[in-house]
Protein backbone atom coordinates (compact mmCIF):
# COMPACT_ATOMS: atom_id res chain seq x y z
CA UNK A 1 0.00 0.00 0.00
CA UNK A 2 1.30 3.55 -0.37
CA UNK A 3 2.41 6.01 2.62
CA UNK A 4 -0.77 7.61 4.86
CA UNK A 5 0.06 10.75 3.18
CA UNK A 6 0.54 9.92 -0.36
CA UNK A 7 -1.93 8.56 -3.09
CA UNK A 8 -1.21 5.44 -5.72
CA UNK A 9 -1.45 6.09 -9.26
CA UNK A 10 -1.65 3.31 -12.19
CA UNK A 11 -0.19 4.22 -15.17
CA UNK A 12 -2.15 2.03 -17.31
CA UNK A 13 0.27 0.97 -20.43
CA UNK A 14 -2.52 -1.06 -22.71
CA UNK A 15 -3.13 -2.35 -26.33
CA UNK A 16 -6.70 -1.31 -27.56
CA UNK A 17 -8.20 -1.59 -30.81
CA UNK A 18 -9.77 0.43 -32.99
CA UNK A 19 -14.00 0.12 -32.79
CA UNK A 20 -13.60 -2.63 -30.18
CA UNK A 21 -15.82 -0.45 -27.84
CA UNK A 22 -16.65 -3.79 -25.28
CA UNK A 23 -13.71 -5.19 -25.55
CA UNK A 24 -11.29 -1.80 -24.93
CA UNK A 25 -13.86 -1.04 -22.16
CA UNK A 26 -13.35 -4.92 -20.41
CA UNK A 27 -9.69 -4.28 -20.77
CA UNK A 28 -9.72 -0.70 -19.14
CA UNK A 29 -12.16 -1.94 -16.39
CA UNK A 30 -10.01 -5.37 -15.88
CA UNK A 31 -6.82 -2.98 -15.12
CA UNK A 32 -8.40 -0.33 -13.61
CA UNK A 33 -9.71 -2.84 -10.92
CA UNK A 34 -6.45 -4.57 -10.68
CA UNK A 35 -4.92 -1.58 -9.84
CA UNK A 36 -7.17 -0.61 -7.36
CA UNK A 37 -6.85 -4.31 -5.78
CA UNK A 38 -3.15 -2.78 -5.19
CA UNK A 39 -4.35 0.28 -3.32
CA UNK A 40 -4.38 2.47 -6.33
CA UNK A 41 -6.75 5.33 -6.31
CA UNK A 42 -5.98 7.05 -9.36
CA UNK A 43 -5.50 5.17 -12.46
CA UNK A 44 -4.83 6.70 -15.95
CA UNK A 45 -5.87 5.22 -19.47
CA UNK A 46 -3.99 6.30 -22.33
CA UNK A 47 -5.55 8.81 -25.03
CA UNK A 48 -9.02 7.71 -26.89
CA UNK A 49 -8.15 4.33 -25.35
CA UNK A 50 -12.10 3.65 -25.32
CA UNK A 51 -12.77 3.83 -28.94
CA UNK A 52 -8.47 2.82 -29.87
CA UNK A 53 -6.46 5.12 -31.62
CA UNK A 54 -6.81 6.79 -34.49
CA UNK A 55 -10.42 6.18 -35.16
CA UNK A 56 -9.90 7.97 -38.34
CA UNK A 57 -13.62 8.62 -40.38
CA UNK A 58 -15.37 6.45 -37.76
CA UNK A 59 -15.63 10.03 -35.81
CA UNK A 60 -17.83 11.16 -38.89
CA UNK A 61 -20.51 8.59 -37.66
CA UNK A 62 -23.27 9.79 -35.45
CA UNK A 63 -23.62 5.95 -34.90
CA UNK A 64 -20.13 5.78 -33.51
CA UNK A 65 -20.32 8.65 -31.29
CA UNK A 66 -23.40 7.55 -29.51
CA UNK A 67 -22.06 3.94 -29.23
CA UNK A 68 -18.51 5.72 -27.27
CA UNK A 69 -21.23 7.61 -25.02
CA UNK A 70 -22.73 4.43 -24.18
CA UNK A 71 -19.52 2.47 -23.73
CA UNK A 72 -18.47 5.13 -20.96
CA UNK A 73 -21.09 5.21 -19.04
CA UNK A 74 -21.03 1.02 -18.84
CA UNK A 75 -17.36 1.68 -18.12
CA UNK A 76 -18.07 3.97 -14.50
CA UNK A 77 -20.75 1.69 -13.85
CA UNK A 78 -19.25 -1.39 -13.99
CA UNK A 79 -16.15 -0.01 -11.85
CA UNK A 80 -18.75 1.78 -9.22
CA UNK A 81 -17.97 -0.54 -6.80
CA UNK A 82 -14.06 0.17 -6.75
CA UNK A 83 -14.59 2.77 -3.31
CA UNK A 84 -12.56 6.06 -3.75
CA UNK A 85 -11.07 5.27 -7.42
CA UNK A 86 -10.48 7.62 -10.06
CA UNK A 87 -10.29 6.15 -13.71
CA UNK A 88 -9.22 9.21 -16.45
CA UNK A 89 -10.09 7.66 -19.59
CA UNK A 90 -9.42 8.97 -23.27
CA UNK A 91 -12.40 9.03 -25.67
CA UNK A 92 -14.07 11.08 -28.22
CA UNK A 93 -17.48 13.44 -27.21
CA UNK A 94 -19.64 15.40 -28.95
CA UNK A 95 -20.05 17.56 -26.03
CA UNK A 96 -23.52 16.01 -25.10
CA UNK A 97 -24.58 17.61 -28.77
CA UNK A 98 -24.09 20.73 -27.37
CA UNK A 99 -23.28 22.20 -31.08
CA UNK A 100 -22.79 20.95 -34.68
CA UNK A 101 -20.44 21.44 -36.78
CA UNK A 102 -19.57 21.06 -41.00
CA UNK A 103 -19.25 17.49 -42.34
CA UNK A 104 -16.18 17.32 -44.07
CA UNK A 105 -17.57 15.25 -46.49
CA UNK A 106 -20.47 17.40 -47.36
CA UNK A 107 -21.80 20.81 -47.27
CA UNK A 108 -25.18 19.41 -47.13
CA UNK A 109 -24.57 16.75 -44.61
CA UNK A 110 -23.58 18.05 -40.42
CA UNK A 111 -21.93 15.73 -37.97
CA UNK A 112 -22.21 16.43 -33.81
CA UNK A 113 -18.99 18.52 -33.07
CA UNK A 114 -16.41 16.48 -31.65
CA UNK A 115 -13.78 16.90 -28.85
CA UNK A 116 -10.97 14.60 -28.16
CA UNK A 117 -11.45 14.08 -24.36
CA UNK A 118 -10.66 12.61 -21.35
CA UNK A 119 -13.19 12.06 -18.59
CA UNK A 120 -12.45 11.34 -14.99
CA UNK A 121 -14.73 8.37 -13.91
CA UNK A 122 -15.50 7.40 -9.88
CA UNK A 123 -18.82 6.14 -7.99
CA UNK A 124 -20.23 5.01 -11.12
CA UNK A 125 -20.63 7.97 -12.86
CA UNK A 126 -18.57 10.58 -15.04
CA UNK A 127 -17.28 13.34 -12.55
CA UNK A 128 -15.82 15.62 -14.84
CA UNK A 129 -14.82 15.80 -19.06
CA UNK A 130 -11.30 17.52 -20.22
CA UNK A 131 -10.94 18.41 -23.70
CA UNK A 132 -7.84 18.24 -25.36
CA UNK A 133 -7.01 21.86 -26.40
CA UNK A 134 -3.92 21.69 -29.10
CA UNK A 135 -5.06 19.65 -32.18
CA UNK A 136 -1.83 18.09 -33.89
CA UNK A 137 -1.97 18.21 -38.05
CA UNK A 138 1.62 17.08 -38.44
CA UNK A 139 2.70 13.76 -39.66
CA UNK A 140 0.36 10.90 -39.15
CA UNK A 141 -1.70 13.63 -37.43
CA UNK A 142 -5.16 14.76 -38.58
CA UNK A 143 -6.59 15.98 -35.70
CA UNK A 144 -8.14 18.62 -37.21
CA UNK A 145 -10.14 17.11 -39.80
CA UNK A 146 -12.02 15.73 -36.98
CA UNK A 147 -12.00 17.59 -34.05
CA UNK A 148 -12.72 21.00 -31.94
CA UNK A 149 -10.08 22.20 -29.89
CA UNK A 150 -11.55 22.91 -26.17
CA UNK A 151 -9.76 25.60 -26.68
CA UNK A 152 -11.79 27.33 -29.13
CA UNK A 153 -15.20 25.71 -27.30
CA UNK A 154 -14.46 27.94 -24.13
CA UNK A 155 -14.40 24.56 -21.84
CA UNK A 156 -11.82 25.07 -18.42
CA UNK A 157 -9.17 22.85 -17.36
CA UNK A 158 -9.95 19.72 -15.22
CA UNK A 159 -8.57 19.17 -11.83
CA UNK A 160 -9.50 16.80 -9.44
CA UNK A 161 -8.74 15.62 -5.87
CA UNK A 162 -8.24 12.18 -4.54
CA UNK A 163 -6.14 11.28 -1.47
CA UNK A 164 -5.47 14.65 -0.60
CA UNK A 165 -3.32 15.27 -3.96
CA UNK A 166 -4.88 17.62 -6.87
CA UNK A 167 -4.49 16.40 -10.28
CA UNK A 168 -4.80 18.07 -13.62
CA UNK A 169 -5.49 16.19 -16.53
CA UNK A 170 -4.05 16.82 -19.76
CA UNK A 171 -4.27 14.70 -22.96
CA UNK A 172 -1.01 13.90 -25.19
CA UNK A 173 -0.39 17.35 -27.42
CA UNK A 174 -1.43 19.50 -24.74
CA UNK A 175 2.16 18.62 -22.50
CA UNK A 176 3.79 19.30 -25.58
CA UNK A 177 2.73 23.30 -25.12
CA UNK A 178 2.83 25.62 -22.13
CA UNK A 179 -0.57 27.22 -21.43
CA UNK A 180 -2.64 23.96 -21.12
CA UNK A 181 -0.14 23.05 -18.12
CA UNK A 182 -0.40 26.55 -16.87
CA UNK A 183 -3.75 26.39 -16.97
CA UNK A 184 -3.81 22.89 -14.92
CA UNK A 185 -1.41 24.79 -12.36
CA UNK A 186 -4.02 27.71 -11.71
CA UNK A 187 -6.85 25.61 -11.20
CA UNK A 188 -4.66 24.03 -8.36
CA UNK A 189 -3.28 20.96 -9.90
CA UNK A 190 -0.35 19.55 -7.88
CA UNK A 191 0.33 16.82 -10.39
CA UNK A 192 0.13 16.90 -14.03
CA UNK A 193 -1.92 13.49 -15.37
CA UNK A 194 -0.68 13.03 -19.39
CA UNK A 195 -2.97 10.52 -21.29
CA UNK A 196 -1.02 9.36 -24.33
CA UNK A 197 -1.52 7.97 -27.96
CA UNK A 198 2.13 9.23 -29.30
CA UNK A 199 2.55 7.11 -32.76
CA UNK A 200 6.45 5.57 -32.46
CA UNK A 201 9.51 6.66 -34.45
CA UNK A 202 12.95 5.87 -33.96
CA UNK A 203 14.45 8.41 -31.49
CA UNK A 204 10.57 9.65 -30.11
CA UNK A 205 10.96 7.85 -26.60
CA UNK A 206 13.63 9.80 -25.59
CA UNK A 207 12.39 12.88 -27.54
CA UNK A 208 9.14 12.84 -25.47
CA UNK A 209 10.44 12.58 -22.30
CA UNK A 210 12.88 15.40 -23.05
CA UNK A 211 10.16 17.35 -23.87
CA UNK A 212 7.55 16.45 -20.89
CA UNK A 213 10.82 17.22 -18.11
CA UNK A 214 10.78 20.70 -19.98
CA UNK A 215 7.06 21.26 -19.27
CA UNK A 216 7.93 19.50 -15.50
CA UNK A 217 10.55 22.08 -14.91
CA UNK A 218 8.59 25.14 -16.51
CA UNK A 219 5.13 24.38 -13.87
CA UNK A 220 7.39 23.43 -11.27
CA UNK A 221 4.79 19.98 -11.03
CA UNK A 222 5.46 16.27 -11.10
CA UNK A 223 4.31 14.87 -14.41
CA UNK A 224 2.74 11.27 -15.20
CA UNK A 225 2.70 9.77 -18.71
CA UNK A 226 -0.31 7.11 -19.50
CA UNK A 227 0.97 5.69 -23.12
CA UNK A 228 -0.55 3.44 -25.22
CA UNK A 229 1.17 0.61 -26.46
CA UNK A 230 0.28 -1.60 -29.58
CA UNK A 231 -0.13 -1.89 -33.27
CA UNK A 232 -2.76 -0.26 -35.21
CA UNK A 233 -2.40 -0.64 -39.37
CA UNK A 234 0.33 1.39 -40.27
CA UNK A 235 1.44 3.28 -36.82
CA UNK A 236 2.71 1.06 -33.47
CA UNK A 237 2.88 2.79 -30.16
CA UNK A 238 5.67 1.97 -27.45
CA UNK A 239 4.75 2.31 -24.46
CA UNK A 240 6.99 3.49 -22.16
CA UNK A 241 4.82 5.41 -19.45
CA UNK A 242 6.85 7.38 -17.04
CA UNK A 243 6.92 9.34 -13.70
CA UNK A 244 9.10 12.48 -13.72
CA UNK A 245 9.35 14.87 -10.62
CA UNK A 246 9.15 18.75 -10.88
CA UNK A 247 12.76 18.63 -11.82
CA UNK A 248 12.02 16.82 -14.79
CA UNK A 249 13.86 13.14 -13.93
CA UNK A 250 12.25 10.69 -14.44
CA UNK A 251 11.56 8.91 -11.40
CA UNK A 252 9.78 5.75 -12.57
CA UNK A 253 9.31 3.96 -16.27
CA UNK A 254 7.49 1.15 -17.72
CA UNK A 255 8.87 -0.98 -20.53
CA UNK A 256 8.67 -0.44 -23.73
CA UNK A 257 6.40 -2.41 -26.26
CA UNK A 258 4.75 -4.21 -23.68
CA UNK A 259 1.17 -3.63 -21.93
CA UNK A 260 1.35 -3.70 -17.82
CA UNK A 261 0.53 -1.16 -15.02
CA UNK A 262 3.48 1.28 -13.38
CA UNK A 263 2.49 2.34 -9.82
CA UNK A 264 3.40 5.43 -8.41
CA UNK A 265 3.06 7.06 -5.40
CA UNK A 266 2.47 10.69 -5.36
CA UNK A 267 2.07 13.38 -2.40
CA UNK A 268 2.00 17.07 -2.63
CA UNK A 269 5.50 18.91 -2.69
CA UNK A 270 7.41 15.80 -3.19
CA UNK A 271 9.08 13.78 -6.33
CA UNK A 272 6.50 10.68 -7.24
CA UNK A 273 8.22 7.21 -5.60
CA UNK A 274 7.84 3.84 -7.79
CA UNK A 275 5.75 1.51 -5.73
CA UNK A 276 7.04 -1.55 -4.71
CA UNK A 277 8.46 -3.49 -7.85
CA UNK A 278 8.74 -0.01 -9.92
CA UNK A 279 12.25 0.96 -11.26
CA UNK A 280 13.36 2.78 -13.98
CA UNK A 281 13.89 0.46 -16.50
CA UNK A 282 16.47 2.01 -19.67
CA UNK A 283 15.53 2.95 -22.87
CA UNK A 284 16.70 0.38 -25.24
CA UNK A 285 18.91 0.81 -27.82
CA UNK A 286 17.40 2.30 -31.92
CA UNK A 287 18.09 -1.26 -33.34
CA UNK A 288 16.25 -2.76 -30.34
CA UNK A 289 13.36 -0.31 -30.93
CA UNK A 290 12.83 -1.38 -34.46
CA UNK A 291 13.19 -4.28 -33.75
CA UNK A 292 10.33 -4.02 -31.20
CA UNK A 293 8.41 -1.82 -32.90
CA UNK A 294 8.63 -4.30 -36.40
CA UNK A 295 7.30 -7.18 -34.14
CA UNK A 296 4.62 -5.78 -32.30
CA UNK A 297 2.98 -4.27 -36.09
CA UNK A 298 3.54 -7.60 -37.23
CA UNK A 299 1.70 -9.07 -34.04
CA UNK A 300 -1.00 -6.93 -33.77
CA UNK A 301 -1.94 -6.20 -37.38
CA UNK A 302 -2.12 -10.09 -38.08
CA UNK A 303 -3.93 -10.61 -34.41
CA UNK A 304 -6.14 -8.13 -34.69
CA UNK A 305 -7.10 -8.51 -38.35
CA UNK A 306 -7.66 -12.04 -37.78
CA UNK A 307 -5.74 -13.44 -40.14
CA UNK A 308 -4.32 -17.42 -39.17
CA UNK A 309 -0.98 -17.38 -40.56
CA UNK A 310 1.37 -15.39 -43.28
CA UNK A 311 2.80 -16.29 -46.13
CA UNK A 312 6.30 -14.98 -47.38
CA UNK A 313 8.31 -15.53 -50.31
CA UNK A 314 11.96 -16.35 -49.30
CA UNK A 315 14.69 -15.54 -51.38
CA UNK A 316 17.67 -15.99 -49.87
CA UNK A 317 18.07 -12.14 -49.70
CA UNK A 318 18.64 -10.05 -46.63
CA UNK A 319 15.05 -8.54 -47.17
CA UNK A 320 13.03 -11.55 -47.23
CA UNK A 321 15.32 -13.13 -44.31
CA UNK A 322 14.62 -10.33 -41.90
CA UNK A 323 10.75 -10.23 -42.40
CA UNK A 324 11.05 -13.86 -42.12
CA UNK A 325 13.26 -13.11 -38.64
CA UNK A 326 10.65 -10.51 -37.77
CA UNK A 327 7.60 -12.82 -38.36
CA UNK A 328 8.99 -15.45 -36.32
CA UNK A 329 9.75 -13.14 -33.02
CA UNK A 330 5.96 -11.92 -33.54
CA UNK A 331 3.81 -14.98 -34.46
CA UNK A 332 5.71 -17.93 -34.33
CA UNK A 333 7.50 -20.89 -36.21
CA UNK A 334 3.65 -22.51 -36.49
CA UNK A 335 2.18 -19.61 -37.90
CA UNK A 336 4.87 -18.25 -40.55
CA UNK A 337 5.19 -20.41 -44.10
CA UNK A 338 7.80 -19.24 -46.25
CA UNK A 339 7.61 -20.13 -50.16
CA UNK A 340 11.18 -20.44 -52.33
CA UNK A 341 10.62 -19.64 -55.93
CA UNK A 342 13.48 -20.09 -57.92
CA UNK A 343 14.29 -19.09 -61.64
CA UNK A 344 16.53 -19.93 -63.84
CA UNK A 345 18.84 -17.05 -62.86
CA UNK A 346 18.18 -18.42 -59.07
CA UNK A 347 22.22 -19.02 -57.76
CA UNK A 348 22.53 -21.88 -55.86
CA UNK A 349 23.55 -20.39 -52.56
CA UNK A 350 19.94 -18.54 -52.75
CA UNK A 351 18.16 -21.81 -52.89
CA UNK A 352 21.11 -23.51 -49.85
CA UNK A 353 20.74 -20.06 -48.04
CA UNK A 354 16.86 -20.06 -48.03
CA UNK A 355 16.45 -23.62 -46.83
CA UNK A 356 19.45 -23.10 -43.93
CA UNK A 357 17.37 -20.53 -42.74
CA UNK A 358 13.32 -21.88 -42.73
CA UNK A 359 15.56 -25.12 -41.29
CA UNK A 360 17.14 -22.68 -38.31
CA UNK A 361 13.60 -21.04 -37.41
CA UNK A 362 11.48 -24.32 -37.95
CA UNK A 363 9.11 -22.86 -40.50
CA UNK A 364 7.10 -24.61 -42.90
CA UNK A 365 9.15 -24.47 -46.27
CA UNK A 366 8.31 -25.48 -50.14
CA UNK A 367 10.06 -24.80 -53.07
CA UNK A 368 8.38 -23.79 -56.39
CA UNK A 369 9.98 -24.06 -59.50
CA UNK A 370 8.88 -20.99 -62.18
CA UNK A 371 10.98 -21.70 -64.86
CA UNK A 372 7.92 -23.42 -67.03
CA UNK A 373 5.56 -20.20 -65.97
CA UNK A 374 8.19 -17.85 -67.36
CA UNK A 375 8.87 -20.05 -69.93
CA UNK A 376 5.01 -20.30 -71.07
CA UNK A 377 4.30 -16.24 -70.49
CA UNK A 378 7.62 -15.97 -73.05
CA UNK A 379 6.24 -18.67 -75.20
CA UNK A 380 3.01 -16.90 -75.15
CA UNK A 381 4.20 -13.68 -75.95
CA UNK A 382 6.84 -14.08 -78.37
CA UNK A 383 5.00 -13.11 -81.15
CA UNK A 384 3.95 -9.90 -79.88
CA UNK A 385 7.87 -9.56 -78.82
CA UNK A 386 9.14 -10.28 -82.33
CA UNK A 387 12.55 -8.39 -83.29
CA UNK A 388 12.81 -6.96 -79.66
CA UNK A 389 15.24 -7.39 -77.09
CA UNK A 390 14.68 -8.85 -73.72
CA UNK A 391 14.67 -6.11 -70.97
CA UNK A 392 13.51 -5.70 -68.00
CA UNK A 393 10.08 -6.77 -69.07
CA UNK A 394 11.22 -10.63 -68.81
CA UNK A 395 12.28 -9.28 -64.99
CA UNK A 396 8.96 -8.00 -63.82
CA UNK A 397 7.15 -11.27 -65.60
CA UNK A 398 9.15 -13.64 -63.10
CA UNK A 399 8.30 -11.19 -60.23
CA UNK A 400 4.55 -11.40 -61.18
CA UNK A 401 4.47 -15.43 -61.55
CA UNK A 402 5.64 -14.90 -58.32
CA UNK A 403 3.18 -12.71 -56.91
CA UNK A 404 0.57 -14.83 -58.58
CA UNK A 405 1.61 -18.03 -56.69
CA UNK A 406 1.73 -16.18 -53.38
CA UNK A 407 -1.49 -14.62 -54.06
CA UNK A 408 -3.11 -18.04 -54.84
CA UNK A 409 -1.82 -19.82 -51.98
CA UNK A 410 -3.22 -17.30 -49.71
CA UNK A 411 -6.57 -17.37 -51.30
CA UNK A 412 -6.77 -20.82 -50.57
CA UNK A 413 -5.32 -20.80 -46.82
CA UNK A 414 -6.36 -17.74 -45.69
CA UNK A 415 -2.92 -16.92 -44.95
CA UNK A 416 -1.69 -12.92 -45.53
CA UNK A 417 1.30 -12.64 -47.63
CA UNK A 418 4.02 -11.04 -46.14
CA UNK A 419 5.62 -8.37 -48.91
CA UNK A 420 9.44 -8.16 -48.84
CA UNK A 421 10.43 -4.52 -49.86
CA UNK A 422 12.38 -2.11 -48.09
CA UNK A 423 12.54 1.54 -48.04
CA UNK A 424 15.10 2.29 -49.89
CA UNK A 425 13.25 0.59 -53.23
CA UNK A 426 9.84 2.15 -52.26
CA UNK A 427 11.24 5.00 -52.75
CA UNK A 428 13.11 4.55 -55.86
CA UNK A 429 10.64 2.07 -57.69
CA UNK A 430 13.04 -0.45 -57.40
CA UNK A 431 9.93 -3.31 -57.46
CA UNK A 432 7.48 -4.35 -59.69
CA UNK A 433 3.47 -3.87 -59.50
CA UNK A 434 1.79 -6.93 -58.89
CA UNK A 435 4.92 -8.97 -58.22
CA UNK A 436 7.25 -8.48 -55.22
CA UNK A 437 4.53 -6.06 -53.98
CA UNK A 438 1.99 -8.05 -54.33
CA UNK A 439 1.07 -9.03 -50.60
CA UNK A 440 -1.21 -7.65 -47.95
CA UNK A 441 1.56 -6.32 -45.61
CA UNK A 442 4.87 -4.40 -45.86
CA UNK A 443 6.90 -5.50 -42.97
CA UNK A 444 9.51 -3.40 -43.76
CA UNK A 445 8.30 -0.91 -45.57
CA UNK A 446 9.76 1.61 -43.92
CA UNK A 447 13.54 0.19 -43.25
CA UNK A 448 16.05 1.78 -45.41
CA UNK A 449 18.09 -0.91 -47.00
CA UNK A 450 21.33 0.14 -44.37
CA UNK A 451 18.60 -0.26 -41.64
CA UNK A 452 18.09 -3.41 -42.88
CA UNK A 453 21.70 -4.54 -42.50
CA UNK A 454 22.39 -3.22 -39.04
CA UNK A 455 19.00 -4.98 -38.15
CA UNK A 456 19.94 -8.07 -39.59
CA UNK A 457 23.57 -8.03 -37.82
CA UNK A 458 21.52 -6.87 -34.47
CA UNK A 459 19.16 -10.02 -34.48
CA UNK A 460 21.78 -12.40 -34.99
CA UNK A 461 23.85 -10.95 -31.84
CA UNK A 462 20.69 -12.20 -29.76
CA UNK A 463 21.04 -15.40 -28.15
CA UNK A 464 18.37 -17.64 -30.23
CA UNK A 465 17.62 -21.05 -29.43
CA UNK A 466 17.21 -22.72 -32.97
CA UNK A 467 14.42 -25.10 -33.83
CA UNK A 468 17.13 -28.01 -33.41
CA UNK A 469 18.04 -26.99 -30.39
CA UNK A 470 21.26 -25.21 -30.60
CA UNK A 471 22.06 -21.13 -29.98
CA UNK A 472 23.41 -19.18 -32.32
CA UNK A 473 22.23 -16.69 -35.07
CA UNK A 474 18.92 -16.82 -36.75
CA UNK A 475 20.19 -15.50 -40.08
CA UNK A 476 22.86 -17.52 -42.17
CA UNK A 477 26.03 -15.16 -42.50
CA UNK A 478 26.41 -15.33 -46.27
CA UNK A 479 23.00 -13.68 -46.43
CA UNK A 480 24.48 -10.24 -44.48
CA UNK A 481 27.23 -10.66 -46.77
CA UNK A 482 26.71 -11.54 -49.95
CA UNK A 483 25.98 -8.51 -52.49
CA UNK A 484 22.24 -8.10 -52.65
CA UNK A 485 20.28 -9.09 -56.27
CA UNK A 486 16.96 -9.99 -57.28
CA UNK A 487 18.67 -12.42 -59.65
CA UNK A 488 16.37 -11.42 -62.51
CA UNK A 489 19.06 -12.13 -65.26
CA UNK A 490 22.79 -13.39 -64.97
CA UNK A 491 25.18 -11.92 -62.77
CA UNK A 492 22.63 -9.05 -61.85
CA UNK A 493 23.01 -6.83 -58.32
CA UNK A 494 21.01 -3.86 -56.91
CA UNK A 495 24.22 -1.53 -57.59
CA UNK A 496 23.40 -1.85 -61.51
CA UNK A 497 20.12 0.19 -61.24
CA UNK A 498 20.85 1.77 -58.29
CA UNK A 499 23.89 3.87 -56.78
CA UNK A 500 25.78 2.06 -53.33
CA UNK A 501 22.85 1.86 -50.41
CA UNK A 502 25.14 4.42 -48.40
CA UNK A 503 24.61 7.02 -51.09
CA UNK A 504 21.29 6.09 -51.31
CA UNK A 505 19.65 6.05 -48.09
CA UNK A 506 21.64 9.77 -47.36
CA UNK A 507 20.13 11.20 -50.01
CA UNK A 508 16.80 9.31 -49.82
CA UNK A 509 16.69 10.65 -45.80
CA UNK A 510 17.72 14.01 -46.47
CA UNK A 511 15.18 15.05 -49.47
CA UNK A 512 12.30 12.56 -48.17
CA UNK A 513 12.53 12.89 -44.21
CA UNK A 514 14.06 16.09 -43.88
CA UNK A 515 12.75 18.03 -47.08
CA UNK A 516 16.16 19.51 -47.69
CA UNK A 517 16.07 20.90 -51.49
CA UNK A 518 18.86 19.12 -54.22
CA UNK A 519 21.07 21.93 -54.56
CA UNK A 520 21.25 21.63 -50.86
CA UNK A 521 22.12 18.05 -50.57
CA UNK A 522 24.33 18.05 -53.77
CA UNK A 523 26.18 21.34 -51.35
CA UNK A 524 26.59 18.54 -48.76
CA UNK A 525 29.05 16.81 -50.73
CA UNK A 526 26.79 14.39 -52.81
CA UNK A 527 27.30 14.23 -56.81
CA UNK A 528 24.88 15.90 -58.54
CA UNK A 529 23.88 12.69 -60.89
CA UNK A 530 23.50 10.51 -57.79
CA UNK A 531 21.15 13.55 -56.04
CA UNK A 532 19.40 14.10 -59.46
CA UNK A 533 18.58 10.73 -60.49
CA UNK A 534 17.43 9.40 -56.98
CA UNK A 535 15.04 11.92 -55.89
CA UNK A 536 13.93 11.85 -59.92
CA UNK A 537 13.41 8.42 -59.05
CA UNK A 538 11.71 9.20 -55.57
CA UNK A 539 9.18 11.65 -57.85
CA UNK A 540 8.24 9.09 -60.56
CA UNK A 541 7.43 6.31 -59.20
CA UNK A 542 4.59 7.76 -56.74
CA UNK A 543 2.09 5.76 -58.73
CA UNK A 544 3.59 2.69 -57.73
CA UNK A 545 4.05 3.40 -54.05
CA UNK A 546 -0.25 4.15 -53.68
CA UNK A 547 -0.51 0.51 -54.98
CA UNK A 548 1.67 -0.50 -52.17
CA UNK A 549 0.75 -2.82 -49.44
CA UNK A 550 0.47 -0.45 -45.97
CA UNK A 551 3.51 -0.73 -43.75
CA UNK A 552 4.40 -0.22 -40.66
CA UNK A 553 5.95 3.15 -40.40
CA UNK A 554 9.08 3.39 -37.74
CA UNK A 555 10.73 6.71 -38.96
CA UNK A 556 8.69 10.01 -38.51
CA UNK A 557 8.28 10.14 -42.07
CA UNK A 558 7.18 6.84 -43.91
CA UNK A 559 5.70 6.84 -47.48
CA UNK A 560 1.88 6.73 -45.68
CA UNK A 561 -0.16 8.82 -43.86
CA UNK A 562 2.68 11.81 -43.63
CA UNK A 563 3.77 11.30 -47.47
CA UNK A 564 0.71 12.83 -49.66
CA UNK A 565 2.54 13.46 -53.01
CA UNK A 566 0.46 13.89 -56.08
CA UNK A 567 1.43 11.53 -59.05
CA UNK A 568 1.09 14.40 -61.32
CA UNK A 569 3.67 16.52 -60.98
CA UNK A 570 5.74 18.61 -62.42
CA UNK A 571 7.60 20.05 -60.06
CA UNK A 572 11.14 18.99 -59.85
CA UNK A 573 13.09 20.97 -57.28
Amino acid sequence: MSEPDSVRVALLQINPTVGDLDGNARLIAGAARAAWQQGARVALAPELALCGYPPEDLLLRPAFLQANAAALESLAGALADCEGLHLVVGHPWDGGAAGHGDDVRSKSVSVPRVFNAASVLAGGRVTATYCKRELPNYQVFDERRYFVSGRDAGLAPVVFEAGGTTFGVLVCEDAWFHEPALLAKGAGAQVLCVINASPFHLGKPADREAQMAHRARATGLPLLYAHMTGGQDEVVFDGGSFALDEHGNVVARAALFDAGTLMVDVAPGRAPVPAAGGAVLPLPGLESQAWAALVTGVRDYIGKNGFPSVLIGLSGGIDSALVLAIAVDALGPDKVRTVMMPSPYTADISWIDARDMAERLGVRHDEIAIAPMFDAFRQALAPQFAGLAEDTTEENIQARVRGTLLMALSNKTGAIVLTTGNKSEMATGYCTLYGDMAGGFAVIKDVAKTLVYRLAEWRNRQPTRRADGSVGPVIPERIITRPPSAELRPDQTDQDSLPPYEILDAILAAYMEENVAIDDIVAAGYERTDVERVTRLIKINEYKRRQSPVGIRITHRGFGRDWRYPITSRFRA
